[in-house]
């Protein structure tokens, strides 16, 4: 569950810093093609290459293949929405290589746990059954006072994810910002009316993001934080 809401700072202090997840914090691709892979088998559809699949990460389960597949019908997108989960749980359960945190996460999420004044929260196109997985195997269980997951939004760019963390936390748009790799990310933060922190490890392109802020390294985020909400 997520932790409960600091109150030694006033609510005008409190900052959010809001994470992806898949591209973001875990590099979950091996995983999610391997997921992909199982599924496309499944129903006998031949699977799109390794840059197209990567390309929808961060999108809802229905939205991703209704993008990669548009000419199945509903009835085949929701079996391979199923397939998919089940072998995304089955895959991390089987490989504990698979799925790690990005070089210098842990770190940068201690330094701003750390921060009074910051709270932290999660926006992915993960179900809350994935994020679970994902926060139970890296230790981040409770660490995110906000976790927003795709079972109870629209898919990304759409900013509900982002206007519920804010909901949620008290804090306001001059003091929220994303940190993110892709263009749903970007857009979704930019509709919430949002800072933007990109990454260049993920899996859209970095020019394609168009961020306020882009970094190389999670050593640099807690500046980049610093520079698009006020310290």
């Amino acid at each position: 569950m997520p932790r409960l809401i600091r109150s030694i700072c006033p609510m005008s202090d409190l900052r959010l810093v809001i994470f992806d997840v898949d591209g973001t914090l875990v590099d979950s691709q091996a995983e999610i093609v391997a997921a992909m892979t199982l599924a496309f088998q499944s129903e006998n559809l031949l699977m799109p290459d390794r840059a197209r699949v990567l390309s929808i990460v961060g999108l809802s389960l229905a939205e991703a293949f209704g993008t990669l597949c548009p000419q199945v019908t509903e009835a085949q997108r929701d079996r391979l929405v199923t397939a998919y989960k089940d072998a995304f749980v089955s895959l991390r359960s089987d490989n504990k290589e698979m799925g790690p945190l990005f070089p210098g996460a842990q770190a940068a999420l201690e330094r701003l746990q750390g921060q009074d004044h910051t709270l932290l929260a999660v926006a992915t196109g993960k179900s809350r059954r994935g994020l679970d997985k994902v926060l139970g195997r890296h230790g981040l269980t409770g660490v995110f006072h906000s976790e927003q997951v795709a079972d109870h939004h629209p898919s990304k760019p759409h900013p509900s994810m982002i206007l519920t963390a804010m909901s949620e936390t008290g804090v306001t748009s001059e003091r929220a910002v994303m940190l993110g790799d892709t263009t749903y990310d970007m857009d979704m933060a930019r509709a919430a009316g949002i800072g933007t922190i990109g990454v260049t490890w993920g899996y859209h392109p970095a020019e394609n993001l168009h961020a306020d802020i882009m970094i190389d390294d999670f050593a640099a985020l807690s500046d980049a934080v610093d520079q698009l909400v006020g310290p």
